[in-house]
């Protein structure tokens, strides 16, 4: 190895005497050699600045920094009035604190699904009891009841008061709570799976049910009516275009549409608050539909038309629930326990006042035969009405927003528990927990639109709605439980996990009643979602058991020998691979396979790059390991998650840096490169892929496992994309994956035998 440095080193020495020779003769022959090296003046190739951040950069974190020091004065001012003083410096020290402007920003993100509960809660009890003059007082009181408390115990206790206290880093949702307790028991990945699937299935289904739904609501009013009555697509027509526009401005974030989006819903939740009160009047004996016995009384009732289905109404009113949990991450614990108050108590006065409103109706001969009856708009003025409507289409265009944010973190924690592929992924916001994906927002509108045009209006998307959301439920229910044991009273634990089971099988077994109608499709969707999800970790784990890693002592000796065997002509100056492994002391057999497979890859160097994510913004730095060699480099390379990954710039950066402090040999070349860097010499990226060889010994699961994870791969794109390197030219090579192979039997050598002759 040392003889191969030295040699090494005395070319480059007689190269460079060649270059800097005393001979005028020599140095004129050079001067046309040098003028090649002027390639950046025809060329913008992309390279690196001296400066370690941008101008946005700082100036955001000086911002930063600038309200973080007056936030801090502001609490040492507070702390110094007393105990109450002290307990909001406390409150806002910790995961809990409270910002006014992320709370606005909860309101937009967070309550979009739960707000618009009433719009068709209601209007779907009366439909499955046969019509408002077949709805007593006892009907009404149950009802009331039944949603009052499932949304108190489904709700407030599961999920704010229990759920959003386990957390991971700050993140919450199906996938985050599994990664904190999968290291107690393999099967833990069914339920995980399972509800995380049912919950982006029902992320398709929210923006069609919710948007539509309230574009309905423009029939209702006498000015529009006749242009409805005319068209009967007009709303279907509205909606999709409305959808189009929803899932267009994602990738500006969720922090600049949910203020705009949080003030709509302060007003939202306040109008149905009084709307609720205004209905309720003077009689407030509707209230007494707070004690459970009437709900638990109506729900076994014969007078009960719908029977067990009534509990897949009541549940309408508890959907975005789980968008609490899983947007903790966006908005901050604090932020949902700070609103969520206000937002309970709205809900219960709008549900209450529909109430009072049926009561006082019941009797009505005008509503008597009427079908599609919607309390919700029939309990105001005719002329608030027009309101109403206008802010409940922005409240289902705010539902959707609620669950297409909660969408990407749950499609970035499944990437990240590598049951999904790796896709890119843009931080638009000042947090990490802010981010935006865009394969997922094209996949989650074309499905949404698909819904639409299947389904074509919100009565027939919504036999499809809720089903899958029992699922993710039941699903955490189990994982809670299982945490709770572990981590705090069994008892408790068990407590909890009977009572919310009990609860949400009855919710599952009442919304199955809608199958037929289609709540198939929820299930087909949810079933496409987990096999994605199960092929994709069953192939992972398939590749990472062929998967070995090399250290130095077995590397070097054949390395150090095709370094410097001149017979092999070099593949390029440089041949930097793309690793996922972080360990700079070690080197995948993929990539060493590489370096020798077929014609030997000789090089001046081997770069094995592995790029980092960090929670910070505007993190840049790297770190390299040359075993001691001037020509094999492992280089690890970690980004802020709002920094670009230009990883062709950053490696010039690396190579250069290297150049200055020796430990990498001059490369300087006399002829012009697209990347415009006489510096360095020619460079090859390498991306390998995995195939299953035909003597696999694999199971057919296994190795329609991977059939699939590679057909995934191929629609969902490859590093090549997420790292910029398509624009030049990467080898994207092939290697078989021997996960054990059958060993066929020997041929048998016979005589050879003259081909027989014609004629």
């Amino acid at each position: 190895m040392a003889e191969s440095r030295q040699r090494g080193s005395s070319q480059n020495e007689k190269q460079s005497g060649k270059r800097n020779g005393a001979s005028p003769a020599n140095r004129n022959a050079e001067k046309p050699d040098q003028a090649l090296l002027r390639a950046d003046s025809f060329t913008n190739a992309p390279k690196v600045s001296r400066s370690k951040l941008t101008k946005e950069e700082r100036e955001e974190i000086t911002k930063q920094q600038e309200a973080e020091r007056k936030e801090a004065e502001k609490l040492d001012k507070v702390a110094a009035r007393g105990p109450i003083g002290r307990w909001w410096y406390k409150l806002q020290s910790s995961p809990d604190k409270v910002s006014l402007g992320m709370a606005i920003v909860a309101l937009g993100v967070v309550y979009g699904d739960i707000g618009t509960s009433p719009l068709y809660t209601a209007q779907t009890f009366l439909s499955g009891q046969g019509g408002l003059a077949n709805t007593g007082r006892e009907a009404v009181l149950g009802m009331l009841s039944l949603v009052f408390w499932s949304i108190t115990l489904i709700t407030t206790v599961k999920y704010v008061l229990i759920a959003m206290r386990i957390d991971n880093n700050g993140e919450g949702g199906i996938f985050a709570l599994y990664s904190l307790i999968r290291k107690y028991g393999a099967w833990l990945v069914i339920p995980a799976m399972l509800g995380g699937a049912a919950f982006l299935a029902d992320s398709v289904l929210t923006p069609a049910v919710s948007i539509s739904s309230a574009v309905e609501g423009l029939k209702t009013l006498p000015a529009l009516e006749h242009l409805f009555t005319e068209n009967k697509d007009l709303t279907m027509m509205i909606t999709a275009v409305i959808i189009v526009i929803l899932f267009a401005v994602q990738s500006r974030g969720t922090e600049s549409i949910g203020k705009v989006f949080g003030s709509v819903v302060m007003v939202w939740f306040a109008f149905l608050a009084i709307v609720g009160v205004v209905a309720i009047g003077n009689d407030w004996s509707v209230l007494a539909a707070l004690n459970p016995y009437y709900g638990i009384k109506f729900l076994f009732s014969p007078n009960n038309a719908a029977g067990l289905a009534l509990m897949g109404t009541v549940f309408l009113s508890t959907t975005g629930a789980e968008a609490l949990y899983s947007d903790m991450g966006h908005v901050g614990r604090g932020n949902i326990y700070f609103t969520w108050p206000f937002i309970k108590v709205a809900l219960v006065l709008n549900y209450f006042g529909q109430g009072a409103w049926m009561l006082r109706n019941q009797n009505n001969p005008e509503l008597a035969d009427a079908e599609g009856i919607n309390p919700f708009f029939q309990m105001m003025d005719p002329n608030v009405r027009y309101v109403a409507v206008v802010l409940s289409v922005t409240a289902g265009i705010i539902a959707s927003q609620a669950l297409i944010t909660g969408a990407f973190t749950m499609v970035s924690e499944a990437t990240g528990l590598n049951w999904m592929p790796h896709l890119q992924v843009r931080y638009p916001a000042r947090t990490r927990g802010q981010l935006y994906i865009p394969v997922v927002n094209v996949v989650l509108c074309v499905a949404t639109l698909a819904v639409l045009l299947l389904f074509r209006d919100s009565e027939h998307i919504s036999a499809a709605y809720g089903l899958a959301l029992t699922i993710t439920m039941i699903t955490t229910t189990i994982l809670l439980g299982i945490y709770l044991w572990h981590r705090s009273n069994k008892f408790g634990a068990v407590v909890f996990t009977i009572v919310f089971l009990a609860i949400q099988v009855l919710f599952f077994a009442a919304s199955m009643a809608k199958f037929l109608h289609g709540g198939w499709f929820t299930l087909l969707l949810t079933l496409a979602i987990l096999m994605v999800m199960y092929t994709w970790n069953e192939g992972t784990k398939l590749e990472r058991s062929q998967r070995r890693h090399m250290m130095p002592k077995d590397f070097l000796p054949a390395l150090d020998k095709l370094h410097g065997d001149s017979r092999i002509h070099r593949f390029a100056d440089n041949i930097v691979y793309l690793t996922s492994d972080p360990d700079l002391k070690r080197l995948d057999t993929d990539i060493f396979f590489s370096i020798f497979a077929d014609h030997p890859k000789r090089a001046r160097a081997w770069w094995a790059v592995a790029v980092e994510t960090t929670d910070e913004p505007f993190t840049r730095e790297y770190s390299v390991e040359s075993f001691g060699t001037d020509y094999l480099f492992r280089v690890r390379i970690r980004l802020g998650f709002k920094v670009s990954q230009s990883i062709p710039a950053y490696l010039h950066q690396i190579m250069h840096d290297l150049e200055k402090t020796g430990e990498l040999p001059n490369q300087q070349s006399i002829y012009p490169k697209l990347d415009a860097d006489p510096g360095i010499g020619t460079i090859r990226y390498v991306v390998i892929h995995k195939a299953l060889m035909p003597e696999s010994k694999v199971s057919g699961r296994g190795a329609l496992s991977l059939q699939i994870k590679y057909a995934i791969r191929r629609v969902a794109g490859s590093p090549v994309k997420w790292f910029g390197l398509a624009p030049y030219n990467p080898l994207v090579e092939v290697q078989p994956l021997f996960v054990s192979t059958r060993r066929p039997p020997r041929l048998t050598r016979v005589a050879s035998q003259a081909p027989k002759r014609e004629g």
